[in-house]
């Protein structure tokens, strides 16, 4: 789950990690009572999840009053890459010295947690990784040891940090490994993480993103997300207790198991098509959840067909076969489905289908020949005889 920039900064703020003072508003008049409480010069923050809001016109300096209610007044309900701006962060405007970067993430090769600073923040990492590696120093930590101030401090010298922030940067760098350790973050990004003309180390920015399957751990994060700008058939998907991620593509996906899924996009994308959706209707799903499954599929307008992959260990194919038949029963779907069942009770759901006698619903034996067929399909070519 992923923070707005002043949620994140709520966040620093909780563990000790020093952020500018702000405040969240929705309204051209609260941005503008915000912004005199502040006092001027304040600058006004698009708060959407996607980069480049400065680019895009998100992010502007207020000298008085009337810039404030000009600038909020812009801000407010502009679209930034499809995400629409219903939330400000008002905060006074930092004097800048220095801009750098420092992040804390899982390195999943290594096993490890990494932390990663450097000298040159205020741009994408990706640029200084390419244009200037020796300048983004990687330091792995011993899990049961921790980030010390000690290593804070070494991460911060072997850097390039000025000598005189130093201290104030560990300082930073040991607090955000502990919001990434104790919020169960998969990241915790600065970009800029600025240093004052008084010499004071500040997170300017924000990027957080949380384990969603640790929320429970967490009650008062649960309701951090950005609801407003979700997906709704992502959110619905939620509510729903079902696995479910929105693409780009024309192609419905659901299979049972996280990696066999992922392995359908690959196959799908290899085969010419573009998956439309990551849907893992999990192990053990019943008619009832294969059914709800399908529904989710169809409410994406963008579908044009939807492949099928169940590998059946604990969930079994006679069941999937029973929950399709129930959902074109009740649904109608109007776009070809292919169905690749191999398992636990595979000849029988195959039986199933097959007697069914479903309207454009073709069989596939292997995975291979399930994505040829769903591409032909999506794109209107014919396959051949249904189930």
């Amino acid at each position: 789950m992923d923070l707005l920039e002043y949620q994140g900064k709520q966040l620093f703020a909780r563990h000790g990690l020093k952020v500018s003072s702000g405040k969240p508003v929705k309204t051209v008049e609260d941005a503008v009572a915000a912004a005199d409480e502040i006092g001027y010069p304040v600058v006004i923050k698009a708060q959407v999840l996607i980069g480049g809001r400065g680019k895009a016109g998100g992010v502007k300096l207020a000298a008085d009053t009337q810039e404030a209610r000009e600038h909020a007044a812009n801000i407010l309900g502009m679209d930034i890459k499809g995400h629409v701006v219903r939330t400000l962060w008002i905060e006074h405007a930092s004097d800048i010295a220095a801009e750098y970067y420092a992040s804390v993430l899982l390195d999943r090769s290594a096993k490890q947690p990494l932390v990663m600073f450097s000298v040159e923040g205020g741009v994408d990492i990706e640029e200084v990784a390419e244009r200037t590696p020796e300048k983004l120093i990687r330091h792995h930590v011993d899990a049961l040891q921790g980030l010390s101030h000690e290593d804070g401090v070494e991460i911060a010298r072997k850097g390039g940090a000025d000598a005189d922030v130093i201290d104030g940067v560990a300082d930073a760098l040991t607090a955000l490994y502990e919001v990434w350790l104790q919020e169960d973050a998969t990241l915790a990004e600065i970009n800029p993480l600025i240093v004052t003309p008084e010499r004071e180390v500040r997170a300017l920015d924000a990027k957080v993103s949380l384990d969603g399957n640790a929320l429970y751990r967490h009650p008062d994060s649960q309701g951090l997300s950005d609801s407003e700008n979700e997906d709704p058939i992502e959110r619905r998907a939620k509510q729903e207790g079902v696995q479910y991620v929105k693409l780009d593509g024309d192609i419905g996906i659901l299979g049972n198991g996280a990696g066999l899924v992922m392995s359908t996009l690959d196959v799908v994308a290899q085969a010419g098509g573009r998956p439309a959706n990551f849907l893992d209707a999990g192990g053990g799903s019943d008619a009832e959840k294969i059914k709800q499954a399908v529904d989710l599929l169809l409410a994406n307008d963008a579908v044009k067909a939807v492949l099928f992959n169940i590998f059946g260990g604990i969930t079994r194919c006679d069941e999937v076969a029973r929950g399709l038949i129930a959902a074109f029963a009740e649904i109608k779907p109007s776009v070809p489905f292919v169905v690749r069942l191999d398992g636990t009770n595979d000849v029988e759901g195959r039986r199933l289908l097959q007697e069914a006698a479903l309207p454009n619903v073709h069989a596939a034996k292997t995975m291979n020949e399930a994505a040829e067929m769903v591409v032909a399909l999506a794109a209107g070519q014919p396959v051949g005889a249904g189930a």
